[in-house]
């Protein structure tokens, strides 16, 4: 379905069918991007390492991004299928899959939400004309309440320990590349992991213990670098303010700054699926900047939480400076060079089918002009042709006038 985030698809190809599960995705996740930077905003603001440290305050961290942005995520994907119905049990629904799960469940709330939704307008379609008259509104309230308990059940027990293996397998290959000596191409596993909101999981589940160990031997590791480099991250987010959807730009901004400067990388991950090439920008960028910290031996003496510009040079050990901010650098440059060509430099950006008929009406209007100009012309002419020749009929003719006469 079409809305403000997934422009309509056309074609049935593989690229338009990812395309359509892309644009599926972001409408989940966008309409919610307000509670995303409050999340960020609370986090960036009163974690342990953030700029008021409050331990009150910090508490609201885990279960917003554990609990509510997920159930937000399941309610909006229900919603898209089944209106407020649709929305209720996607909601319920999730909270199946979020409880005992100890990671954020984005990607099982994507998967509860609509599916139960659709479950449920494909009941509502069977029982509506078969409800008797007066039960309409007991039928519907426990119609909903069955099925989203069912599915709660069912994604506890079935979809949770998907969600989860997913996780873990990605977090091990992310290990095997890493013992391989082939730390570059770990972002081909982290940047897809980060967008389905596996960051946390990678980073602190595999990637921040082999830091610490690494750490704790040659006083810095670049373990905690390869996940939360915010320049990939910077680099879209600036080849979409420039090149991105119009409709888009203005929220841009507000992003690059809770994402660069307060360290919120989920800021950016609605616009990569929105438009799912752009993942090879962040693959290519945060390739890029694991070379570059490689070959300048650069590393820190801990994890970057969150991974904000600021967090890294708290954490840059001593004559690091280089090439922890070259890598940064030059990561965010690949990440904008490639997001850019991949969206056309403004062709490919979803506005590119309007664009074409508004230039080629330009092209057409001088000869519209020229054609309105010269109607009433002609039209004029051929009045007064008409009159003339309507004033002619009415005069006498040779033949009528002595005849009447």
């Amino acid at each position: 379905m079409a809305t403000p985030y997934t422009p309509q698809i056309t074609g049935q190809g593989p690229k338009a069918q990812i395309q359509r599960l892309g644009g599926h995705l972001a409408g989940m996740v966008m309409p919610n991007i307000g509670a995303f930077i409050a999340w960020g905003l609370i986090t960036a603001l009163f974690i342990p390492t953030g700029w008021l440290p409050n331990k009150e305050f910090g508490a609201l961290v885990d279960p917003t991004i554990n609990v509510l942005l997920p159930v937000l995520i399941g309610y909006t994907g229900g919603r898209m299928v089944h209106g407020q119905r649709g929305a209720v049990v996607g909601a319920v629904a999730t909270m199946g899959v979020v409880v005992g799960a100890g990671i954020p469940m984005f990607l099982g709330a994507m998967v509860m939400g609509p599916l139960t939704a659709y479950v449920l307008k494909l009941v509502d379609g069977y029982i509506q004309d078969r409800t008797k008259p007066g039960f309409e509104m007991l039928v519907d309230n426990f119609t909903a309440g069955i099925i989203g308990g069912a599915a709660a059940v069912f994604g506890n027990w079935g979809i949770k320990p998907i969600v989860t293996h997913v996780t873990d397998a990605a977090g091990s290959a992310v290990e095997w590349l890493i013992h391989h000596h082939l730390l570059p191409l770990a972002s081909v596993l982290v940047e897809p992991a980060k967008v389905l909101f596996l960051n946390n999981a990678v980073n602190h589940g595999v990637l921040g213990p082999l830091g610490v160990a690494e750490a704790a031997k040659h006083g810095k590791s670049i373990m905690f670098m390869i996940e939360s480099n915010p320049g990939p991250g910077l680099g879209v987010l600036a080849a979409y303010l420039l090149f991105g959807p119009r409709t888009l730009r203005p929220s841009v901004p507000a992003a690059m700054v809770i994402q660069f400067l307060g360290g919120i990388h989920e800021i950016y991950f609605p616009y990569i699926l929105m438009k799912p090439r752009l993942i090879l920008a962040t693959m290519a960028g945060g390739a890029a900047g694991i070379g570059t910290f490689m070959v300048t031996g650069a590393g820190l003496v801990a994890t970057p939480s969150p991974g904000s510009i600021f967090a890294y040079a708290a954490e840059t050990p001593r004559g690091g400076y280089f090439g922890v901010f070259l890598g940064i650098l030059i990561a965010a440059a690949v990440s904008f060079a490639v997001g850019s060509v991949l969206l056309g430099f403004g062709r490919l950006n979803g506005d590119d089918k309007t664009e074409p008929e508004l230039d080629a009406a330009a092209a057409e209007t001088p000869a519209a002009e020229t054609t309105a100009g010269e109607a009433p012309v002609a039209q004029n002419t051929t009045d007064e042709t008409k009159t003339d020749q309507a004033k002619a009929d009415e005069a006498p003719t040779p033949e009528t006038a002595p005849h009447g006469a």
